[in-house]
C-alpha cells in the first residue's frame, strides 16, 4: 500500500502511544491468547441488527476491522458471516494486528497503519487509556448523531457509558468486570452463605472466618495482589472505584483524588485485615515470593479472591491449574448497605468508527451490531448490552465453563447473576501522567504496609507527591 505523509505532530503522537503502549501489560486480561487462524470469514446464520439498516445503496461496501481480538477467543468467522450475510453487500475484512492477541503489540501496529494512512473503517481499542488517547489525536469518529437517530442512550443501553469530553466515540463490547471468587467448600465449613449482597465489611468478616491454621500450611481468608510497581491499582482502589463517578487516584480533570475518603477507608481496610485480623496474605510474601493469584486460589492457600471476570475461563479448572472444590462468585463489595449494589473495575473493547472512513454510516451499522446482537452471536463473552436477559448469559456461560476441567464444580447461578447486576463506573480519561501517580502512591503504600508510616502520613506523602507530579505536567 502507498504510503502518505501525515502532519508531523499527529505522527510524533502516534509513536508516543506506541512507547506508551509498552507500560500497559495484560494485567487485565489474564494474559495473551493463542495464535488466531485465518480472518477470513465463514457464513452462519443471520440475526437482525438493532440499529438502522445498511446503506440502501447496492454496491458492494468493505469495511476494514483492525483488531487485537484472535479467532480463538473473539469467533471472527461465525460472528462476522452471520453479519454478511443479514447484511447483503457488506463484507467485513478482517485486519489481525497481533496473532496472540497482544494488545501491547496490536496497539504499535494500529498506530503505523494510521500514520500510514491505510484505509480503516472500524476500530477496536483494550482499555479506557488507549480509547481515550487516539480519539485525542482524532482517529475516531463522534458517534453521537448516529446514536441519537437511532434513538437510545448508551448510558442506559449499556453497562458501560463511553463517553469522553462529553461525546461517545466507540460503543462497548464485551462485558469484563471485577467481582469475588470463592472456595465454596470452606464457605460450608464455616456455615457461610455465598454472598449476593455485601459490604468490604462483610468481606473483611467473612475472611477472618475462613483462615485457618498457623505457619507455612495456614489458610488466609483472602488475597489481595497489589498492587505491585505500579500495577494492580484495583487493590489499593477498593472503595473508590465501587463509585458511580470519580473512581480513581485522578480526577477528570487531572487533579488528585487522594482526598477522597473512602481512599483513607481502602488503606483502613488492607491494614486492619492483613496486621490485625491477619486474614488476608502478607504483602512482603507477594513481592518477595512472587506470588501468583491462580495458585494462591486453586491450591486452596486463600478462601476468597479479587479479581477480573477474565477468570471465567478458568473457573472450572485447567491443566495447567486444576480444580478440586466447589467455587462460587459474589459481587464486588459495596462501601455501605445503602450504596447501589454492582459497580465494580470494569474492562471492556471499545469499538470505534475510523474518523477516516469512507463508508462511516456501514461502519457504525456494524458496530451497533457487533455490540449488542453480535456479542450473541459470538457467544465468547459476556455483553455490554442491558438488553441480554439472564438466560442468555447464561447460555453463553454454559458454552464458556464447557471449556474447563470441571465445570459442575462452579455454581454457575452465583456467577450469572454477579454478572447480570454488575456495571461499570463513568471512565475518566487517564492522565499523561497518570502511571507516575501510581507508582508514587504505590511507594508510600509499601512503607505503610511494611511498618514504616502510619496511615495519615501514607496520605499526606502520597497527596504531596501526586500534587507534584500533577505541577510538573502543567
Amino acid at each position: 500500500m502507498k504510503k502518505t505523509r501525515m502532519a508531523a505532530g499527529t505522527v510524533a503522537g502516534l509513536m508516543a502511544i506506541g512507547l506508551l503502549a509498552g507500560c500497559g501489560g495484560n494485567n487485565n486480561n489474564g494474559g495473551s491468547a493463542s495464535p488466531s487462524e485465518s480472518a477470513s470469514a465463514s457464513q452462519a446464520s443471520p440475526s437482525a441488527s438493532p440499529s438502522a439498516s445498511p446503506s440502501e445503496a447496492a454496491k458492494q461496501v468493505n469495511l476494514r476491522l483492525y483488531t487485537y481480538g484472535t479467532e480463538e477467543t473473539y469467533n471472527w468467522k461465525q460472528t462476522l458471516g452471520a453479519y454478511e450475510e443479514s447484511h447483503p453487500g457488506i463484507t467485513v475484512e478482517l485486519v489481525q494486528l497481533s496473532e496472540k492477541g497482544d494488545t501491547q503489540e496490536a496497539s504499535k501496529k494500529l498506530d503505523l497503519a494510521a500514520a500510514s494512512s491505510e484505509a480503516m473503517d472500524i476500530l477496536m481499542f483494550s482499555d479506557p487509556s488507549g480509547y481515550a488517547q487516539r480519539v485525542s489525536l482524532g482517529m475516531a469518529e463522534p458517534l453521537d448523531d448516529y446514536i441519537a437517530k437511532d434513538g437510545y442512550q448508551v448510558e442506559t443501553d449499556y453497562k458501560v457509558d463511553t463517553h469522553l469530553n462529553g461525546k461517545v466515540y466507540a460503543l462497548p463490547g464485551k462485558f469484563n468486570p471485577w467481582y469475588v471468587i470463592l472456595n465454596k467448600d470452606h464457605l460450608d465449613e464455616a456455615g457461610l452463605p455465598v454472598p449476593t449482597d455485601w459490604t468490604w465489611d462483610d468481606y473483611a468478616s467473612y475472611a477472618k472466618q475462613l483462615t485457618k491454621g498457623e505457619g507455612a500450611s495456614k489458610r488466609y481468608g483472602t488475597y489481595f495482589h497489589g498492587p505491585q510497581g505500579g500495577g494492580w491499582m484495583e487493590y489499593l482502589k477498593l472503595m473508590v472505584e465501587n463509585q458511580p463517578t470519580n473512581s480513581d487516584l485522578l480526577k477528570a480533570d487531572g487533579s488528585s483524588n487522594l482526598d477522597d475518603p473512602n481512599f483513607k477507608k481502602t488503606l483502613e481496610l488492607r491494614v486492619k485485615m492483613e496486621k490485625e485480623d491477619k486474614s488476608s496474605v502478607p504483602y512482603s510474601d507477594i513481592i518477595s515470593q512472587k506470588l501468583a493469584y491462580r495458585t494462591q486460589f486453586f491450591n486452596q492457600s486463600a478462601s476468597m479472591l479479587t479479581i477480573g471476570s477474565w477468570m471465567n475461563t478458568e473457573l472450572g479448572g485447567t491443566e495447567k491449574v486444576p480444580l478440586t472444590f466447589n467455587v462460587a462468585v459474589a459481587p464486588f463489595p459495596k462501601n455501605n448497605a445503602s450504596d447501589p449494589i454492582g459497580y465494580t473495575p470494569v474492562t471492556t473493547d471499545y469499538v470505534a468508527v475510523a474518523a477516516s472512513s469512507k463508508h462511516k454510516q456501514e461502519a457504525y451499522d456494524f458496530v451497533r451490531w457487533y455490540t449488542t446482537e453480535g456479542q450473541i452471536v459470538q457467544g465468547k463473552n459476556i455483553p455490554s448490552w442491558n438488553q441480554v436477559k439472564s438466560e442468555q448469559v447464561a447460555s453463553i456461560i454454559d458454552t464458556i465453563l464447557s471449556g474447563t476441567l470441571n465445570p459442575e464444580k462452579v455454581d454457575k447461578q452465583s456467577l450469572v447473576d454477579t454478572l447480570v447486576n454488575s456495571k461499570a463506573s463513568q471512565i475518566i480519561p487517564p492522565a499523561s501522567y497518570q502511571s507516575e501517580v501510581y507508582k508514587a502512591v504505590n511507594e508510600e503504600y509499601e512503607k505503610l504496609i511494611l511498618g514504616n508510616q502510619d496511615i495519615d502520613t501514607t496520605i499526606k506523602n502520597a497527596q504531596e507527591r501526586a500534587q507534584k507530579i500533577i505541577d510538573s505536567n502543567k
